[in-house]
């Protein structure tokens, strides 16, 4: 881990998100490390700078200042789907994935740390996840074109 990485992005994927996919600031982790070449002919990279399961991190305890959780959101998709390479799977065990996702996340922030938790909600309610962790949310905000992808942000207590 990088010195100066005080944001942790325990589900990056392939940094979709990241202004700065490279920025050192940010460990950028995953439980994938492939590439997949699309219909159209682009790579989708998913190059973690650790290889990690977000259900079970490998760090001590109040070290990130901030973490960005975005795991993903899809309980189906077909096995060569575009989505699935691009955003992952559940399992079918996901509520029990997502509560330790929860636990390991605000487990690795320090005090009063800032978690930033990113969800699509096509298969699975906003709602149905913020019921499996005990902390509650700050704010959050909807996007997208049916504003179905909610940003929420938590504060450790």
């Amino acid at each position: 881990m990088s010195a100066t990485a005080k944001v942790l992005d325990p589900c990056s994927a392939s940094r979709m998100m990241w202004f700065d996919k490279r920025d050192q600031r940010a460990l950028f982790g995953d439980i994938r490390d492939e590439e997949h070449l699309l219909c159209d002919g682009r790579v989708l990279k998913v190059e973690p700078d650790v290889l990690m399961d977000f259900r079970q991190l490998p760090f001590a305890d109040g070290i990130f200042r901030l973490v960005v959780f975005d795991p993903p959101h899809l309980t189906r998709a077909g096995v060569d789907s575009w989505m699935r390479a691009k955003y992952g799977m559940l399992t079918s065990d996901w509520r029990e994935d997502i509560r330790q996702g929860f636990a390991e996340c605000f487990r690795v922030l320090e005090q009063e740390g800032i978690l930033i938790f990113k969800w699509n909600e096509t298969q699975v309610l906003v709602s149905e996840l913020l019921a499996l962790t005990d902390e509650r949310p700050l704010f959050g905000h909807k996007s997208g074109k049916r504003e179905k992808t909610h940003w929420i942000t938590f504060m450790k207590r």
